[in-house]
């Protein structure tokens, strides 16, 4: 801290306690204004920290930056929110007393993400295990959850919060984060049902109608559009440019899961939630006296979503139930009181609601390890700062009550601080007189009869009408009663005066709900409903407390967990009204540092001395102003610091010696002590500067020098390694030569001494030659030829490598490839060389019909095993006809379209003739000992090799396939006998020619590779 002091001019003093004059208001918002257009949003009063928003995001909240604070002491480093909980962190684990951290300002200054700042810093720099990073998410994830459920926007501030919360983060031994405990205070429960113009509900409200899925809200009956309920439309402000609700939706659904919601309780929640909103809609019709309700929709969604009797909750909502000399009666509403039942049935739903959130929130934060049962604990206190409004009831006025208990304890704690620590340090010290200013709140008016707000106002102004912090107008001057209502009272802050409205106070503090709502609500059968409405209470004569009581209880609670706390303070403070970045209202400051009471708090911290420091802190930062302290002090730390400011001739007014610390009254004399160290700086600057360069540059010399030596022997033996290594690898490489050449000579001799090495060379060079050279395929007939002393060997290895390549090959073979390499190979061995179009055939895969669709039903319906298309030639005539030859496993048969023309036996089947040319005709000659058939037939195909080898297999007549030249002599009938010529020519030509017999002129046979051919075929497999 010590070192931003001479740049006091341009950022100002980062501790309020060193203004020189500092009973000024004005030099006091000054010094707040200079470090505020600096982005210096943070400066001390002593311990306290005083928090400026800037409306912006500042990097300033890095890893980097909470590295920078862990674990330093609270003045080395500039003013951050950091410091204040480390210092707090650190004080927890020396001291072992328990710490509390409390955050105050008004709504929009920063003290919700002041909070999130501190827990955000434990959870970075404390030790973590597996189950302490639990509780770090869980309590990080708290926040949201809570600001969904909590926070509103107001005029004034986003993200309001609308309650109290003050969280005890524990620690066990080793300073690990183990668990945690939430208290909430005063949930502004009225917004639910009203809010002001320019105001929302609260945000989970818009986060499950804008971010909820369809299918949620279509089973919550919701809509997504806020204008449709009236509960959220009566601010007139259902979007909101800072706010992103879907987003924030994601947060609170995965926020709920790390807490350890199950599914079933986030079901029940939002049903909750949505029944709020459908309860708003709810409205009444009927008669004075006789009051119904018209909107049974809201009804049915009511009844579904609360789990409970839709005609007992209507007769519920429409009358209440008197008890009467033991008797119960049901007394019809009227419009207005209908609607206040109504609304306070949707508070009270609400409110405990949120008080069964925070508690469930608790149980998943609850420390559970029994071994050690003592833990550590800071508080952290984010509760609403002091508010004035235009219009100010009974929120306010509690608000308020808190702000002044807070305002005295702060005043009791920090004058406590002060006098310990001068008591400790033995110093005298007159206290600073003081007024603490408490407004005092008389009981609510609970007396039989007709009580109201106007009785009410009466009787406060008969109990306190005397005090001087209280008036109203009856009371007032003729000036004051100008400015108030009739309905009007006001009371003296701390921060200023304040009216408020009496009007639905008495409604308000006995927030009461009829009781035949509530047992309607402990019928429930949504479980988290059943937790918050106890059965008990129906069964409990006594009246319930006010709310003002309850709240004035637990804030008495709230005193004592404080006061046995060591506290921290952070006083936030608002800039502006309008949210705007770098700008400073100073009217509005001066009123928050009024009502903050930092000038009072800066009072009571200079009544004695601005600035304090232990001995070895000032001594170290300021020994280089005395000669006797220069470098180091030997001697005690005490006598030190007095022999330096005598030296630097402090006056004895100016100063005090403690046990352990010196103590400065005046700000200028620090300042002067401070000027003198500049000044003494660049004397020594140049000093160390020569000092330090002769001393690099001799290091450098003797660095070198001994570089150079060292090199120079590195060197050396160095070259004797590379020497010994050549002449080790020449001896290797002569005996390996050497070894060599005799082997070569005795290479014809039995395996010796002299030839083993050069026999094992050779053996070695064939199998590495073997292995980079090893045939690829079954029809690769190459090998390396092998030396003499290995021709038996390689032979076995060729034969092991031929039986492995083709069991390779048979193993990757289908039984379809199979079928069909074993028709090729009948091919093969009929055709081959012996017909001319057979090379032709062989990349043709051979298939089971070569039938059109036209047959396709023909193909269906038989059993055959080929099938395909033919054009036989008559007997007599020689007359083309198309046909289809379909051979089954007993006879071919020749078919018309579906028309049986001809059957076949194979047995019958005598032989087959072809020609050698590329035509497609062949001839079936057929046994004359067969009365069914009248010759031998004559057929043409196109795929004529594919089909006389499929009726060669079928009728097992192989061998009986005779390959012609020139000409085939067949049987046509009744002992006479047909010829068919064959002769080569260009194009292809069947015809009767002139001396009866059947002409074919069949194509010039082109050269084909037949190698070719099987490639292809292999390709198309």
């Amino acid at each position: 801290m010590e070192s931003a002091l001479t740049a006091r001019d341009r950022v100002g003093v980062q501790d309020f306690v060193l203004l020189e004059n500092f009973t000024s208001e004005a030099a006091f918002i000054e010094n707040l204004r200079k470090r505020f257009k600096e982005n210096l949003i943070y400066t001390y009063i002593g311990s306290v920290l005083v928090s400026v928003n800037p409306y912006k995001d500042l990097e300033i909240y890095t890893k980097n930056h909470m590295e920078r604070y862990r674990g330093v002491n609270f003045y080395e480093v500039s003013p951050h929110i950091y410091a204040v909980a480390d210092n707090s962190y650190r004080s927890m684990r020396t001291e072992r007393k328990d710490q509390c951290i409390l955050i105050s300002g008004e709504s929009g200054a920063g003290k919700t993400e002041a909070s999130k700042k501190i827990l955000q810093y434990y959870a970075f720099t404390c030790p973590a295990s597996e189950q302490v990073q639990t509780i770090k998410d869980r309590l990080l994830q708290s926040n949201p959850v809570l600001e969904a459920f909590g926070n509103a926007k107001t005029l004034r501030n986003d993200n309001s919060s609308r309650f109290g919360k003050y969280m005890d983060i524990q620690f066990d031994f080793k300073g690990a984060p183990v668990g945690g405990h939430i208290i909430n205070y005063l949930l502004e429960k009225s917004r639910v049902v009203h809010q002001n113009h320019g105001e929302r509900n609260f945000h989970i409200f818009y986060q499950l109608i804008e971010g909820g899925e369809e299918d949620l809200l279509r089973a919550l009956g919701l809509e997504r559009n806020p204008q449709q309920y009236q509960y959220l439309v009566k601010g007139n402000c259902p979007k909101v440019s800072s706010i992103n609700d879907r987003s924030d939706w994601k947060m609170v659904r995965k926020a709920l899961t790390v807490i350890g919601f199950n599914e079933d309780e986030v079901e029940e929640l939002l049903n909750i939630i949505a029944s709020v909103l459908h309860l708003g809609n709810v409205q009444y019709g009927g008669e004075e006296g006789n009051v119904c309700i018209t909107s049974d929709t809201q009804i049915k969604y009511l009844a579904r979503l609360l789990g409970v009797n839709g005609a007992v909750l209507t007769e519920a909502l429409t009358h209440k139930k008197i008890i009467a000399k033991g008797e119960e009666l049901m007394s019809p509403l009227n419009l207005e009181q209908a609607s206040s039942a109504r609304d306070a049935l949707s508070k009270a739903v609400y409110g405990r609601t949120f008080t069964w959130l925070v508690n469930k929130i608790n149980a998943s934060l609850t420390y559970t390890d029994d071994s050690h049962k003592n833990y550590s604990v800071i508080g952290l206190l984010d509760i609403y700062g002091f508010e004035v409004f235009q219009h100010n009831s009974f929120e306010q006025f509690c608000i308020n009550y808190c702000n002044e208990k807070l305002q005295q304890l702060f005043i009791e704690l920090t004058l406590k601080s002060e006098q310990e620590e001068y008591e400790a340090e033995g110093i005298t010290w007159e206290p600073e007189k003081f007024k603490g200013i408490i407004s005092i709140l008389d009981e609510e008016c609970l007396r039989p009869g007709d009580a109201s707000d106007l009785t009410f106002l009466e009787k406060l102004e008969d109990t306190v009408g005397g005090h001087a912090h209280f008036v109203t107008h009856k009371l007032a001057d003729a000036k004051t009663r100008k400015v108030m209502g009739r309905d009007e009272f006001r009371l003296l802050h701390y921060a200023g005066e304040v009216n408020y409205n009496v009007n639905g106070f008495l409604d308000k503090n006995n927030d009461l709900l009829f009781r035949n709502l509530k047992e309607v609500m402990c019928m429930s059968e949504n479980k988290i409903l059943n937790q918050c409405f106890d059965r008990e209470e129906l069964s409990d004569k006594k009246r319930p407390e006010t709310a003002a009581t309850q709240f004035k209880a637990s804030l008495a609670k709230l005193m004592e967990i404080l006061m046995s706390k060591e506290p921290s303070y952070i006083r936030c403070i608002k800039p502006n009204d309008s949210k705007q970045a770098g700008r400073f209202d100073e009217v509005l400051i001066r009123h928050q540092v009024k009502y903050l009471g930092l000038m009072e708090n800066l009072r009571v911290r200079r009544a004695g001395f601005a600035y304090r420091r232990r001995y070895e802190v000032f001594l170290q930062r300021y020994k280089s102003l005395c000669p006797d302290t220069w470098p180091n002090w030997q001697g005690k730390l005490a006598d030190g610091v007095a022999t330096l400011v005598k030296h630097l001739g402090y006056k004895p007014e100016e100063y005090k010696l403690g046990r352990s610390k010196i103590f400065i009254r005046f700000p200028k004399t620090l300042f002067a002590t401070e000027e003198a160290l500049e000044t003494r700086k660049h004397s020594l600057a140049t000093k160390l500067q020569a000092g330090w360069r002769g001393y690099s540059q001799m290091y450098l010399f003797v660095i070198m020098y001994i570089t150079y030596l060292a090199a120079i022997a590195i060197q050396a033996w160095w070259r004797g390694i590379l020497a010994r290594r050549r002449a080790q690898r020449r001896r290797q490489a002569a005996d390996t030569i050497r070894r060599f050449i005799k082997g070569f000579i005795y290479r014809h001799r039995e395996r010796c001494p002299e030839n083993e090495y050069f026999l094992d060379y050779v053996r070695y060079s064939f199998l590495m030659k073997l292995h980079r050279n090893l045939p690829k395929n079954v029809l690769d007939k190459s090998w390396p030829t092998p030396p003499a002393a290995l021709a038996e060997a390689s032979e076995h290895l060729r034969k092991l490598c031929m039986q492995n390549m083709v069991w390779s090959y048979c193993k990757k073979i289908s039984p379809e490839w199979k079928h069909q390499m074993e028709q090729k190979m009948i091919a093969s061995e009929l055709f081959k060389d012996k017909k001319d179009n057979y090379p032709q055939s062989v990349p043709k895969l051979f298939v089971s019909t070569r039938l059109s669709t036209t047959f396709f039903l023909l193909q269906q319906m038989s059993c055959e095993t080929c099938t395909v298309p033919v054009t036989k030639y008559d007997r007599k005539g020689y007359k083309a006809r198309p046909r289809q030859l379909l051979l089954t496993a007993n006879s071919a048969v020749i078919i018309e379209e579906t028309k049986l023309k001809q059957r076949i036996d194979y047995g019958a089947l005598k032989g087959i003739s072809v020609s050698s040319l590329s035509d497609g005709l062949f001839v079936l000659h057929v046994s004359s000992d067969d009365n069914k058939q009248k010759g031998d037939v004559v057929l043409q195909s196109d795929h004529v090799i594919e089909t006389l080898t499929k009726i060669a297999i079928c009728s097992d007549k192989i061998n009986s396939i005779n390959i012609n030249q020139g000409s085939i002599t067949f049987t046509v009938g009744q002992g006479k006998e047909g010829i068919i010529d064959f002769t080569p020519g260009s194009e292809l030509l069947v015809a009767k020619a002139k001396n009866g017999h059947l002409s074919v002129v069949s194509l010039l046979n082109l050269p084909h590779s037949q190698s070719d051919g099987f490639s292809k075929l292999k390709a198309e497999m």
